[in-house]
């Protein structure tokens, strides 16, 4: 098997969650930027990765299935740190909204190739959307602090309550168009 080029950037997606982890424990004033940069950087090479598949068709199986692991392994690390860090309630159920809709949509598209609809839950603008809120909601949520007078963290929250409202509305899209044949 050959390994390509996305393939490649999606692994290296994966080894920056430990980074990030590390950072995020990391007793250093600076800890808050390190931790951002890295989950930061991870992000943007999910978006090129994606990128470069599409546009020198470079797409591949295993790439195709290591991508979406990738990606919700990053979002699930980082709302676990982020919830053991800030531990409201109020945090908590946005990151059990998230985490509960990311494991039940993934559930329904491995349920819906094993009966040969696949195409029924193929990932949709929406969905893409509700990445871009939160990862950047995510990425002010690891910084934390005010910048240039900002509110970073509350502007995570705020984000982060529209990318699990987008969550929910994206899941219920992929339920129901699901549904006639989950109902057979």
């Amino acid at each position: 098997m050959t390994i390509t080029i996305p393939t490649w950037l999606t692994l290296f997606r994966i080894v920056t969650i430990p980074l990030m982890v590390a950072a995020f424990y990391w007793q250093h004033p600076a800890s808050h930027i390190v931790t951002t940069a890295v989950f930061v950087l991870g992000a943007l090479s999910d978006w090129l990765d994606g990128w470069i598949a599409r546009r020198f068709n470079m797409g591949s199986d295993f790439g195709a299935f290591l991508d979406p692991v990738a990606d919700k392994l990053a979002v699930a690390i980082t709302l676990f740190i982020v919830v053991q860090r800030h531990n409201t309630v109020y945090m908590a159920m946005l990151a059990a909204v998230i985490v509960g809709r990311e494991i039940t949509i993934s559930a329904l598209r491995e349920w819906m190739a094993q009966v040969g609809a696949h195409g029924l839950v193929k990932v949709a603008s929406l969905g893409k959307l509700k990445t871009i809120f939160q990862m950047v909601a995510l990425g002010c949520l690891l910084y934390q602090q005010d910048l240039f007078g900002l509110p970073i963290f509350l502007i995570g929250q705020v984000l982060l309550s529209v990318a699990a409202f987008l969550t929910l509305w994206s899941g219920w899209d992929y339920l129901r168009a699901a549904w006639p044949r989950m109902s057979k």
